[in-house]
């Protein structure tokens, strides 16, 4: 297998402007739907993340547009209720504003903006959300949480959210005559707003009545600035006192009963641009113009006056938002800037674990390939860039990294830029590279690719899409013969259309297959508060390498499977009407019964004799315990080049033209789909029949290499080499390559640990108790949420997790190490059965996976050198080892182009690092 690297891909991470977390702190007591973070971008876009408990998987993407910025972004409850005795969880809602006049609420099921609201005011800067009610609503007193916003002329704004509606309600405060800008609002309580203005004033108001309750001046700028000082961020402690970050680079402590000052702290060379603050309000942390993040305490007696206790640099650019996070097992403060790479810091351990960044690069791969034309497609915001990579020259065997002649190995043959202002949600390019198809959550566009005659090149000509298909998509993808498209909509519904070819040139069948998913809906109850329906969001699809059956998956972890039953026919096809109207597109796609007869064939619902059925065994498929970040289907060597028809009926005297019913069966599809979820488990199902393979039966998630269990960063995508003697996946993260042998069985723990005491690799500790709990000495794997512990030899200057004594004996130091904060995660149980594999896992193996280790078959490899990967395309055909050629794609954010950033005395980094 032939690799290559290449970096000329054009990926351009944007800006965080904004993050918010559903709720910043989550207690036993608290009934509330399950934690999200959004990410807001100055493209546009919102990222939705899920923490699961520190793996944080990036579930979906709100997608942006033209000129639109995601400046402010908050989160509202409604208030719960009680329903014939059950609690209905408050619904969760999402709200954004990006320097206009206008407040956005967002609808996380579709992906769309749910409903705009605006007035007569200024350009909103920030947006804050009103604190809960705690106890008892008085009468007449709404329990939700109203918002309020700072706006550019000094207005300071009311919207209410009540009746799941989004509206102006006043503008507390009008501009004044000098027109200082609100820069930053926060809550006291759910009454009392404090505004950071740009004049130099925090000043607080009373939102009942609009009165200014009091100013509190900055004074005036340092000698040779600006006279004004910007108060950019302020927020709240639980006691009331009141913490701001200001052009000056200052920290400052207002008492929240006198609002004086009472202490002010110089931390950062530049402007503090955001600051966090624990619930507790122990701890506050602020990020600056000039990189740094500084993490302040209580100190001293009666823990009066704060003092600063670390500061580093953590980005590579400006930390301009930060948000919290705390809950049982989870305290975490993530923060975000120009470098767009999100920052996990630990809080509540803070010194203790380590710092962990998120990855920049989306989850879904936005580069894919057609391997017959050696073609690469990437796309990003409305823009698609097509290229033609030739044979890559074969380096030399000491010079691996040698340089290809750029020249040589690629051109770029097409540049597409969408009209419109939505940006692109999904891209497909057909295997054969002849179709291109492009959706966003307003339109789905079709293109074909020819060869230009006088130059290398591609003719992009669009194809008349029918107004059915065209109404927005949130995935779309070709299924590997090029005959089938299939569109999941923005609400999740499935369609698949038929392409046609008439004449050289493509055109999709006038009518569509709607396909239903299982009825697995939760009761009213559920659905109706918290996130919704949400997790029920499609993200993923594969279809088999035949293009008979297709798969998708769900945030949730719910599969559903579909076949193509019958024969092709071309001579048969319906009249010319359309028929797919309102009714077909209805929103009942999920209401279907799962005891619905779907293996009777209606005619008009027939595309030239084929029909898109629910797989009789999809019910089969349990729910995963994670949502899926891979699904695929492993080829089948021995079906590659040959296709197998099946019998189609004879015509008789009162149907002489049958249509064939036949399903699809193993025998003639290859129908085992290879998935793995977001907390690393592994699966493969035999679609048809809905149950493990054998491979899958004999390796569990449990037995897999330590070192792939205990990666953080999720798979983004894989690719296949399978042939007689191998079936090999090989699946790539952003900063690592695995392959799996699916032919191999990986060894029982047991059997691990006595290959590992042949080679010598493993400690006399583990070799004495190789089926025992081992105890982690610093840097275990469970954390509060970010990286994992501090090992106790790196830890800095402060207390550390244990004590050392030390002994006097002789010469020697006898030294005893004692845990002063002992965890039960500190214990980890590695291996699942303490008492070694059972007889019925032996019985299951056999003698194949010994001779596959004696033949010299590697399970599994792995290699760390390739980062950050954008993605990995296929090129040419595949014929066995020798003939699959695959392209690395990279994009290190060292080669990302940032703007200018501050530089402060004695700075400096090294060109192109």
């Amino acid at each position: 297998m032939d690799i290559h690297r290449c970096r000329f891909v054009h990926y351009p991470p944007s800006t965080i402007n904004a993050l918010a977390f559903s709720q910043s702190k989550i207690t036993d007591e608290t009934k509330t739907a399950p934690p999200r973070l959004a990410v807001g971008r100055a493209n546009g876009d919102i990222e939705i993340w899920n923490p699961l408990s520190g793996s944080w998987l990036q579930e979906t993407i709100i997608r942006g547009g033209k000129d639109r910025s995601i400046d402010g972004l908050v989160w509202t409850q409604d208030p719960n209720e009680e329903i014939q005795g059950e609690t209905l969880i408050g619904k969760s809602r999402l709200f954004s504003c990006g320097y206009t006049t206008t407040v956005t609420e967002w609808d996380l099921e579709r992906g769309v903006p749910k409903r705009h609201a605006s007035g007569n005011h200024g350009e909103i800067w920030c947006l804050a959300a009103q604190p809960p009610l705690l106890g008892p609503a008085k009468e007449g007193e709404w329990a939700g949480q109203h918002l309020i916003a700072g706006c550019t002329d000094g207005a300071l704004v009311l919207y209410s959210t009540q009746d799941d509606d989004l509206q102006l309600q006043k503008i507390l405060i009008r501009p004044s005559s000098k027109k200082a800008k609100i820069i930053s609002v926060t809550f006291k309580d759910r009454n009392i707003v404090v505004a950071g203005c740009s004049d130099s004033m925090i000043r607080i108001f009373d939102i009942r009545n609009g009165a200014l309750l009091r100013s509190m001046s900055l004074g005036a700028g340092p000698a040779g600035g600006p006279k004004e000082i910007i108060v950019w961020t302020v927020k709240t402690l639980r006691d009331g006192t009141i913490v701001s970050g200001d052009s000056t680079g200052e920290l400052r402590i207002w008492s929240g009963e006198t609002y004086t000052l009472k202490q002010r702290i110089k931390s950062h060379r530049q402007d503090v641009l955001s600051l966090a603050t624990s619930a507790d309000g122990s701890t506050v942390i602020t990020g600056g113009m000039d990189r740094r993040t500084v993490v302040y305490k209580q100190v001293g007696k009666g823990k009066s006056r704060w003092a600063e206790v670390s500061h580093r640099r953590y980005h590579k650019h400006d930390v301009k938002s930060m948000a919290t996070f705390e809950s049982k097992g989870m305290s975490v403060v993530v923060s975000g800037g120009p470098d767009a790479a999100p920052n996990v810091l630990p809080l509540s351990q803070f010194g203790l674990e380590n710092q962990r960044a998120l990855p920049y690069i989306p989850q879904d791969s936005i580069i894919q390939s057609s391997s017959k034309r050696r073609l690469m497609m990437s796309w990003w915001d409305r823009e698609i860039l097509i290229w033609r990579l030739g044979k890559f020259p074969k380096a030399n065997a000491n010079s691996e990294d040698e340089e290809e002649d750029p020249s040589r190995t690629r051109k770029l043959v097409a540049k597409i830029l969408l009209k419109g202002e939505s940006n692109i949600t999904s891209a497909s390019l057909s295997r054969d590279g002849t179709l291109l198809a492009v959706a966003t959550v307003d339109d789905v566009k079709l293109f074909q690719l020819r060869n230009k005659k006088t130059e290398d090149g591609l003719r992009v000509s669009k194809i008349e899409v029918p107004s059915t298909v065209s109404s927005g998509a949130r995935l779309i993808q070709f299924s590997p013969n090029g005959k089938w498209l299939c569109i999941v909509r923005p609400d999740s519904r499935i369609l698949a259309a038929r392409v046609v070819q008439e004449e050289g040139s493509f055109v999709l069948h006038r009518k569509l297959s709607k396909l239903r998913r299982i009825d697995r809906e939760a009761p009213k109850i559920v659905l109706l508060g918290g996130l919704g329906r949400y997790d029920r969001t499609v993200s993923k699809i594969a279809f088999s390498t035949d293009s008979n059956v297709l798969v998708v998956s769900d945030l949730a972890g719910y599969m559903d499977s579909f076949v193509l039953s019958g024969e092709e026919d071309l001579s048969l096809d319906t009249p010319d009407v359309d028929e797919f109207g309102s009714a077909s597109d209805s929103s009942d796609s999920e209401s279907s019964s799962e005891d619905e007869e779907e293996i009777v064939i209606a005619p008009h619902k027939l595309i030239f004799g084929q029909q898109w059925l629910r797989n009789p065994s999809a019910s089969s498929i349990p729910k995963l315990p994670s949502a899926p970040t891979i699904i695929s289907f492993r080829p089948d060597s021995s079906a590659k080049n040959g296709h197998v028809n099946r019998v189609s009926p004879h015509p008789t005297r009162n149907n002489p033209h049958p249509i064939s019913r036949a399903l699809p069966t193993s025998a003639t599809t290859p129908d085992r789909l290879f998935i793995m979820t977001a907390c690393s488990s592994v699966f493969e199902f035999n679609v048809l029949s809905g149950s493990l393979t054998p491979w899958s039966r004999r390796n569990p998630s449990s037995i897999l290499p330590e070192d792939f269990r205990r990666n953080r960063d999720h798979a983004r995508g894989c690719f296949w080499n399978v042939t007689s003697e191998q079936a090999r996946i090989w699946l790539y993260g952003v900063g690592w390559l695995w392959m799996f042998d699916l032919n191999v069985d990986f060894p029982l723990p047991n059997e691990a640990t006595s290959t590992a005491l042949v080679n010598g690799s493993k400690s006399k500790e583990i070799a004495e108790t190789p089926n025992k709990k081992r105890k982690h000495k610093g840097g275990n794997e469970i954390s509060t949420g970010a990286g994992s512990a501090i090992a106790n030899g790196n830890l800095e200057l402060g207390i550390s997790r244990k004590i050392q004594k030390v002994a006097e004996g002789g010469k020697k130091q006898i030294r005893e190490d004692i845990d002063i904060n002992a965890s039960p995660f500190d214990e980890m149980d590695l291996d699942t059965d303490a008492e070694g594999p059972t007889a019925l896992e032996r019985l299951r193996r056999g003698s194949s996976a010994g001779e596959a280790r004696a033949s010299g078959a590697k399970a599994s490899w792995r290699t760390y050198k390739y980062r950050p990967i954008l993605g990995v395309v296929v090129l040419g055909e595949e014929e066995g080892e020798a003939g699959l050629e695959v392209a690395i794609v990279e994009r290190p954010i060292w080669e990302v182009e940032l703007p200018p950033r501050y530089y402060g005395d004695q700075e400096w980094e090294k060109d192109g690092l």
